[in-house]
């Protein structure tokens, strides 16, 4: 029942806040270990969560890990997707994290913080996932409930963007779009959270 009423139970990325106002919080992300997977969503019917499957079959969300060991990987949250083009289209272990624009998505689950190094987390049977090193990095970050919608997340963006440039923070990459919880958990108690890269 915990999932439906937006409670959030597992692991999340560590990080520490450095800074915080009513318009947005600057925090610091410890390095971390990624599963990601690049698709075009044209070819899933425009589903720009078409990554997330292959990424939960990998961990063994769903079953059998299909992973080499085979090790069941712990979901984590958010589950983050990031735009990989200056178009500020929207892409999609928690957390999963996808970057995207109209050709070719990259959703993320951060493995749990046990996987110090790409060589410990076990290694994908599916050539499409990537196990990479996430070094440390810091976000400017306003956080919503409800459903993410591309409207919506552009509206928050660009807020975050103004808010972030009048404080004096250079902005230096494409949004993440992170997103807490199960799609069946009712909207208004969702947790999601739009990230911009600062220096």
């Amino acid at each position: 029942m915990g999932l439906v009423f937006g409670k959030i139970t597992v692991e999340t990325p560590k990080h520490e806040v450095l800074h915080s106002c009513p318009d947005y919080e600057i925090r610091k992300y410890s390095p971390s270990v990624v599963a990601e997977v690049t698709y075009d969503p044209s070819q899933l019917r425009g589903d720009r969560d078409g990554g997330f499957m292959i990424l939960a079959n990998y961990i063994g969300a769903l079953g059998q890990p299909q992973n080499a060991k085979p090790e069941k990987i712990a979901m984590t949250a958010p589950v983050i997707t990031k735009s990989s083009s200056q178009s500020e289209k929207i892409a999609m272990t928690a957390p999963v994290i996808t970057s995207g624009d109209n050709k070719a998505t990259t959703m993320q689950f951060v493995l749990p913080a046990k996987y110090k190094s790409v060589e410990e987390a076990p290694k994908p049977l599916d050539e499409r996932v990537v196990i990479k090193a996430e070094g440390e990095r810091k976000y400017g970050v306003v956080r919503f409930s409800g459903v993410a919608t591309d409207k919506v997340v552009q509206e928050k963006v660009e807020k975050l963007r103004r808010s972030l440039e009048r404080d004096g923070h250079k902005v230096v990459g494409d949004f993440l779009l992170a997103r807490y919880n199960p799609p069946w958990t009712l909207p208004p108690l969702r947790t999601n959270e739009v990230m911009l890269p600062i220096e």
